[in-house]
């Protein structure tokens, strides 16, 4: 087994997404990661381990660089703010490393079957926003099918995996545009490149959570506001912890920018209380890149 991943090694295969690895030998793991990363520290392991908790987190302690996590079933504010608040909160972030999938292959959530294309924008975005690490199972998702097996079921109609698919990548409703603007905005702004320093604000809306990222010197603070109702619109205030964001309650009392980079708008806010209103169908959330006020010359104020 190790010989055959160090020929793919020497093909220039540097990630490696191993099935159920918790089915297995964990002494081998163990084992052949250690022997495999002696001469090529930069390969990763992804353990598609959707099982136990304490089966999951033994395999990152073994040596897999990457998880898949239960985030494909976390859909309401309370359990997303519940569950990454125990994945960054706690002793796990020592060493387990979660990598955030809102569909995969094997797996189409009920979220995504009955809430239409917004389900499919808003999941996308959450999950390349709360974590560093993301994936999407390609055209499936580029292009929302959300057809399952049978009622009931988590497994695709008419699945790739069983007959040649032939997609149309370049229909109408193709989240392509999306998928690489959210791609852009990650390479773009160093606080999502991480999962420290994750912080949930309070809001007044159940459908709606807010939460932010920033970098250990405050320099790129991002705050995601997200409808978590596909079928809606919702509105309501969020409630910002602004010492957590860098800003001073007192000096930056004024007003801020929030610059959504998602739809390119500027929003001057002020103080922590602040009120959204997000549409589904059209954009169900909202990445703001937070820029502080500076000055004012001449009566134009700067924000950076």
């Amino acid at each position: 087994m190790r010989s055959v991943l160090l020929f793919w090694i020497g093909q220039g295969v540097r990630i490696f997404r191993v099935d159920n690895p918790h089915t297995k030998g964990f002494a081998f793991w163990e084992w052949v990661i250690n022997q495999v990363k002696d001469d090529d520290p930069d390969v990763l392991f992804l353990a598609e381990a959707f099982t136990r908790p304490h089966l999951m987190y033994g395999l990152a302690k073994l040596g897999f660089s990457q998880s898949y996590t239960y985030f494909t079933w976390r859909n309401t504010k309370d359990e997303l703010t519940s569950y990454f608040r125990e994945l960054t909160g706690t002793e796990l972030r020592e060493y387990f490393r979660p990598n955030l999938w809102p569909n995969t292959p094997d797996i189409l959530p009920e979220y995504l079957q009955t809430g239409g294309r917004a389900a499919f924008m808003v999941r996308l975005v959450l999950a390349a926003t709360l974590g560093a690490n993301y994936g999407i199972y390609g055209p499936a998702f580029e292009l929302c099918e959300n057809a399952p097996k049978e009622n009931g079921s988590e497994e695709y109609l008419n699945s790739e995996k069983y007959e040649l698919k032939r997609w149309n990548v370049n229909a109408a409703h193709s989240l392509s545009e999306l998928i690489a603007r959210v791609n852009r905005i990650r390479r773009e702004n160093r606080a999502l490149q991480s999962d420290s320093n994750l912080h949930f604000h309070d809001t007044d809306n159940p459908s709606i959570i807010c939460y932010s990222k920033a970098t250990d010197d405050l320099t790129c603070i991002v705050i995601v506001v997200a409808n978590l109702d596909a079928f809606h619109p919702q509105s309501g205030w969020v409630n910002l912890d602004l010492t957590a964001i860098g800003l001073d309650a007192k000096q930056d009392a004024r007003t801020f920018q929030a610059h959504d980079l998602l739809g390119d708008g500027r929003y001057l806010w002020q103080g922590s209380r602040n009120y959204v209103e997000l549409i589904p169908e059209s954009l169900p959330a909202h990445i703001f890149r937070v820029r502080r006020w500076v000055r004012t010359e001449q009566d134009f104020d700067y924000y950076l």
